[in-house]
């Protein structure tokens, strides 16, 4: 990220944030004294204490750092425009406190007091936490709590799935997806091979036809499937317990499900009605999900970062490269935020089949050797350059365009261009 113009501070506080109290070391411009003390992680407390700050220091500019980008304390304190937040990545103070301390010894005093002395000896190092526009955070914070909930509903299907590998396997071809509604209500209805095989055939017919299955294999193949199977165990002791542990897992599924559908409702209508949105809904492969994503890792302050560089290294997708004398270690970036990591990773990849320049890039790392998923995260590291600058410029991307350009160039992509222009053409 960019490095801000200099503030001037009237004092630096440090805060070792906890679940109940804080510790705080704060220290006034000017002098060298430092005093320490608690703050209750309570509504009340934060409050006067941050009214305390505004009065002692004539409401100038007090310069908080603390190791939060996001949570409760930096959400509280963000609201008072007196004070200035400096967010710290907690492997940044790990590494400030071992120079001083390499026995690895810790305390929440002693990192309230580290903190106030990056702030007051580093300041120009580190960039002020500024909160993105209303609609922007909202965006993020629904993007995120819903993939939270997607994981939930992985978790339970993959559970789902594996009891009924020990008791009813012919289930996972019947019911359909196990991610889909309907899968869970075959389970609720019929949770045991015995009695699914008393059903007549036009009502199992009938449930198809309700959940919208009009053709293939379950309504050609699965009623005579169903009529000659036989079950893989008769222990009652695992059938019974499998079945009321499918009926937990299939309820908490319905239940989960509704939420996951208004998440993407709301996410749906915030991204239509952004003022980026002309910048992102075109993109290539950006589906309702992925477009948004893109447009939160970017964020509409146009002065957050330098360059694209900047966004490369900050999402994950640049990778580190460590050199010392002769040897030379290039490897995946460990430290970055896996929201925005997976965002570009994944766009990349949905790419793939939208987009002519995309896939012979890919094409063209894989024949130069490299893994499928070093492939995309390359094919992710050029599209953050022209991202970037569509977004910067508030440009829509146009995939003509840059095709045309890379042919001016001269790419090396151009000829892999024609050969999946000629497939596509034949497909």
């Amino acid at each position: 990220m960019r490095i801000d113009e200099h503030i001037t501070l009237a004092a630096m506080v440090g805060i070792d944030w906890a679940d109940t109290e804080h510790e705080v070391c704060m220290q006034a411009s000017g002098s060298s004294e430092r005093t320490t003390c608690r703050v209750k992680q309570k509504p009340e407390a934060l409050v006067q204490w941050a009214l305390e700050l505004q009065e002692r220091y004539s409401g100038q500019p007090v310069g908080v750092c603390l190791e939060q980008s996001r949570g409760a304390l930096i959400y509280a304190l963000s609201q008072y425009p007196w004070l200035v937040l400096y967010p710290l990545n907690p492997h940044s103070l790990a590494c400030y406190r071992k120079a001083f301390r390499p026995s690895g010894a810790k305390d929440d005093v002693t990192d309230a007091e580290l903190l106030c002395d990056f702030l007051a000896k580093h300041q120009e190092k580190l960039h002020a936490w500024v909160a993105e526009d209303p609609e922007t955070r909202k965006l993020r914070l629904l993007l995120e709590n819903r993939q939270k909930l997607v994981h939930d509903r992985t978790r339970l299907v993959c559970r789902l799935k594996a009891i009924l590998k020990t008791y009813y396997p012919q289930a996972l071809v019947w019911a359909g997806k196990l991610t889909k509604p309907m899968a869970w209500e075959f389970l609720l209805k019929w949770p045991r091979l015995k009695a699914l095989k008393r059903v007549p055939k036009n009502r199992l017919l009938q449930f198809y036809h309700a959940h919208h299955v009009r053709r293939g294999r379950l309504l050609d193949k699965a009623p005579d499937e169903i009529r000659q199977a036989i079950p893989l165990v008769t222990d009652q002791a695992i059938v019974d317990t499998a079945v009321l542990m499918v009926g937990t897992l299939c309820k908490q599924l319905q239940g989960l499900q509704p939420f996951i559908d208004e998440h993407e409702r709301q996410i749906e209508a915030l991204y239509a009605a952004h003022p980026d949105n002309h910048i992102f809904s075109g993109l290539p492969g950006a589906g309702p999900v992925i477009g948004p994503r893109i447009l939160v890792a970017l964020g509409t302050d146009r002065k957050r970062f330098d360059d694209a560089n900047t966004v490369q290294r900050l999402s994950g997708i640049a990778p580190v490269v460590e050199r010392s004398g002769k040897y030379t270690w290039v490897h995946w970036r460990w430290a970055a935020p896996t929201f925005v990591r997976q965002s570009f990773h994944g766009f990349a990849l949905h790419s793939l089949a939208k987009s002519l320049w995309a896939r012979a890039h890919y094409n063209l790392q894989r024949d130069r050797g490299k893994t499928h998923h070093e492939a995309v995260r390359s094919l992710a590291f050029k599209w953050i350059r022209i991202l970037f600058r569509c977004w910067q410029t508030r440009t829509p991307y146009d995939e003509e365009r840059y095709i045309q350009s890379l042919r001016r160039r001269g790419s090396s992509l151009i000829p892999l261009i024609d050969q999946c222009l000629e497939a596509r053409e034949a497909a």
